[in-house]
């Protein structure tokens, strides 16, 4: 098995363990982001996501002239993916995103994914450069995820972007991301599940959503889908709470809702130990109901650290 979607057929309705992981900054090793992966591997991940950053700008004098130079500060995706599989022998899911590339560049990073045997991935606009206050296209790149979404259908037809005649096939399978609170841009849920539909019809084979804090909103959030003829797989993302400036931080980077119950025993909290203790508890709780309902895998958020989510798979897996 290679493919997302197989590995969710093959369990038969148990629900897998995933996780999320983000690139060392420029100039960090891999060795301690493999630190973290290690002992999560107890939990048979059969898939590790591995974000995608796009470039931010630095003003600098080149030459007498005042120029935009542009910089990664977490690069490497392409890199750790192959170090994953090779390592863990687990499958690798890049991130690939609309914002800061061409079709044509899109297209290449598609190619060397494909030579690298790397099968999975999954497609995002991205978020607006930074500095800006919404998300505009590189000239000549995509503006919308259901685009990216059918220029990897059509590599996976055999079609290319300037080939005149068709090209071997590509396998992706491919993933999309969905929010159970929709997205902030969107207007309403029902504007933003037609944006999902639209996604799902170009090509998606699953959905990973955006975490959340209530399951109900999740549950709501599949019922919803279902009517609207989306019946892919929809898989629950997760992240435990781990400091009280998350109560604010992520409700306003995820636009959110953070529980009140849960806030206010985090707000309880003396120390940091107990504050993790609160979010693993959460997230225990969470995870339970929602096994109990048979989703298809609990996808964490582990922002590249693993203390707390073995604490939480030690518990549910």
């Amino acid at each position: 098995m290679t493919k997302i979607t197989q590995y969710l057929e093959a369990a038969k309705g148990k629900t897998l363990f995933s996780i999320e992981i983000i690139p060392p900054m420029k100039g960090q090793h891999l060795g301690e982001l493999v630190s973290h992966i290690e002992p999560l591997m107890e939990f048979n991940p059969p898939f590790i996501e591995v974000t995608y950053h796009r470039e931010e700008y630095v003003e600098k004098l080149v030459d007498g002239a005042l120029k935009r130079i542009p910089i990664r500060k977490r690069p490497g995706t392409l890199g750790i993916c192959a170090a994953i599989m090779q390592k863990f022998k687990t499958e690798a899911v890049p991130h690939i995103i609309c914002g800061g590339f061409t079709k044509e560049e899109t297209e290449d990073f598609l190619i060397d994914l494909h030579y690298l045997g790397i099968e999975n991935a999954l497609v995002l606009r991205g978020d607006q450069e930074k500095g800006e206050d919404h998300f505009i296209p590189k000239p000549g790149g995509h503006a919308y995820a259901n685009e990216l979404v059918a220029q990897v259908h059509a590599m996976n037809q055999g079609i290319l972007l300037h080939e005149e005649t068709e090209s071997l096939p590509t396998n992706f399978c491919v993933g999309v991301a969905a929010y159970p609170e929709k997205h902030f841009e969107a207007a309403s849920l029902d504007e933003d599940l037609r944006y999902l539909k639209q996604k799902v019809d170009a090509g998606a084979d699953y959905i990973v959503t955006q975490m959340f804090f209530n399951n109900q909103h999740y549950f709501d959030f599949v019922a919803k889908c279902r009517a609207m003829d989306i019946h892919v797989p929809i898989i629950p993302g997760l992240k435990p709470i781990a400091t009280v400036r998350q109560l604010e931080i992520l409700p306003e980077i995820f636009h959110l809702e953070m529980p009140e119950a849960l806030a206010k025993e985090v707000r309880a909290c003396t120390t940091n130990a107990a504050i993790k203790q609160v979010g693993v508890e959460w997230a225990v709780q969470q995870g339970r109901e929602l096994m109990q309902a048979g989703v298809p895998a609990l996808h964490f958020y582990t922002m590249s650290k693993s203390d707390s989510v073995h604490a939480i798979a030690s518990q549910l897996f």
